[in-house]
């Protein structure tokens, strides 16, 4: 990934969404693009036009961490943009050309897994693979364990897996969840050959997320909820929630859990009671 043209996409993305009525300046002429001019993000940043276009266009190395916040504060940045902006506007320390080394995950998070009897719950890595699973999750969401590794990976399966796309109420919600994560991790790990191989087969394979890709969005994955149908319990409401990975900070726990007394959690009792007991684990 070329990060000088990656940097400068992404800010002239996050411009344009930002209008000068948002942000206390007055509106004047006409535009030929929306959001706010160069000269007027220089202005809320509280830096030069110069220094500005030269930041925006990669060419301002070494740009202090107090110019970033500024441009992310005048941009209105959320915590996942602000760290892509650094990622992008750093002096590339993980930006050499090499896949950076397998994940693995730690015997005590699998046995984590395990015991998590009534909890679909799963481990998820750098480039979105699925690295370790539980029965729950294996039964409401797909085999893993039938899966060939390279498939155990939440782009391919979204994009490219249609009963996977046909688990979810909002499939588009989750696809554009997927892609925006995925850039996020590419602004992290701009010379991940494996990644970027992943990136462009599904570009390739997918109009839906080569045009998404192109909008430049970046989110971190963190909570919320989800609906789905599942084949043999029909539609389920879940919370999900994220966990850190101490020492592995590119490896996420995710779990969903059902209200108490509800519907949904009929359901995923059901889908535990005739799940198989088999526990994979890659």
């Amino acid at each position: 990934m070329d990060r000088r043209a990656e940097l400068s996409a992404f800010l002239r993305s996050r411009r344009a969404r930002v209008s000068p009525d948002e942000v206390g300046l007055r509106s004047t002429g006409r535009r030929r693009v929306p959001g706010l001019r160069r000269e007027e993000l220089a202005q809320l940043a509280g830096v030069s036009v110069d220094y500005y276009v030269r930041l925006e266009q990669g060419r301002a190395p070494g740009v202090s961490a107090e110019v970033l916040d500024a441009v992310a504060n005048a941009l209105r940045l959320d915590a996942a943009e602000r760290a892509h902006l650094r990622d992008l506007s750093g002096p590339g320390r993980r930006a050499a050309r090499h896949a950076p080394p397998p994940e693995r995950v730690r015997p005590g998070l699998r046995r984590l897994l395990e015991m998590a009897r009534d909890v679909p719950a799963y481990i998820v890595g750098r480039r979105c693979d699925v690295l370790a699973w539980n029965q729950m999750a294996r039964a409401l969401f797909t085999d893993f364990d039938a899966l060939p590794a390279e498939q155990r990976n939440w782009g391919r399966m979204i994009f490219l897996d249609p009963g996977i796309q046909d688990l979810y109420a909002d499939w588009t919600i989750k696809a554009k969840e997927t892609v925006s994560y995925l850039r996020l991790k590419a602004g992290a790990y701009p010379g991940d050959p494996v990644l970027a191989a992943l990136v462009g087969e599904l570009s390739m394979k997918s109009e839906d997320f080569r045009h998404w890709w192109a909008e430049h969005d970046v989110v971190d994955k963190t909570h919320g909820r989800k609906t789905f149908h599942h084949p043999l319990v029909g539609e389920l409401t879940l919370d999900h929630e994220t966990f850190r990975i101490p020492d592995e900070p590119d490896q996420v726990l995710i779990t969903y859990t059902a209200e108490a007394g509800s519907p949904s959690e009929t359901a995923l009792q059901l889908i535990g009671s005739w799940s198989a007991p088999l526990t994979g684990l890659a």
